[in-house]
């Protein structure tokens, strides 16, 4: 299948894919995610969950903070179930198993849709600007998170239902803070610390989590 995702589209659409190295139907997810990344107006993003830990292999990437976040998404909805694999498109839209066509019509829904806010993130040293407006001003706040990831890492798996497996991961998410709530009524401008090399996003969110409203790499 050939993707060919929102050329004219104005915001970044984030993808986050819950999975996990211990979980055997995820490879095909986590393959997928690298065919996503290259769309420059997708960015896909590897949350490992730390559920499937017990079977007999942790995952290295692995983080509760995740399992939780992945748990909030389902309370959200009024669901008492998660899966891996997972993916979770625009905060709004969730994809159960590997379903590439599903992903992919989900994904074109939202590159061809607008905000109404704009966000612009530069970097200043170990620190990050960020930029926002709203037009017309937001009706409820928003979370402003900075999402770290390592574009790729690839690991041996030694047990577990992936055994003897050597995977290469994408975009693997490293830590994802709030780093403040924006009323969306003023403008936003504000900076926060991000040292360190690896890639940063900023993500402005709904709560539920719900909706990203609008979503900036960094320059």
């Amino acid at each position: 299948m050939t993707l060919a995702l929102g050329a004219q589209a104005e915001n970044l659409v984030i993808v986050e894919l819950y999975t996990s190295q211990g979980c055997s139907s995820c490879p095909p997810a986590d393959e997928f995610v690298e065919r996503l990344a290259a769309d420059p107006k997708v960015l896909p993003l590897s949350l490992h969950v730390d559920y499937w830990d017990y079977i007999g292999w942790a995952d290295s990437f692995a983080q509760g903070r995740f399992t939780d976040r992945q748990k909030a998404y389902a309370r959200a909805i009024g669901s008492r179930t998660i899966y891996t694999p997972q993916f979770i498109v625009g905060g709004l839209d969730r994809v159960e198993g590997f379903a590439p066509v599903e992903t992919v019509d989900l994904l074109e829904r939202h590159l061809a849709g607008s905000s109404q806010v704009r966000l612009t993130v530069t970097r200043e040293g170990d620190r990050l600007v960020i930029r926002a407006e709203a037009d017309p001003p937001l009706t409820e706040p928003v979370r402003v998170q900075l999402v770290r990831y390592v574009p790729e890492e690839t690991v041996t798996i030694e047990r577990g239902e992936n055994a003897g497996k050597t995977i290469t991961y994408f975009n693997v998410v490293t830590s994802w803070e709030h780093v403040a709530d924006w009323a969306g009524v003023e403008p936003l401008d504000l900076s926060t610390p991000a040292p360190g090399s690896d890639p940063a996003v900023v993500v402005l969110q709904n709560e539920g989590p719900a909706a990203i409203l609008a979503a900036a790499q960094a320059d």
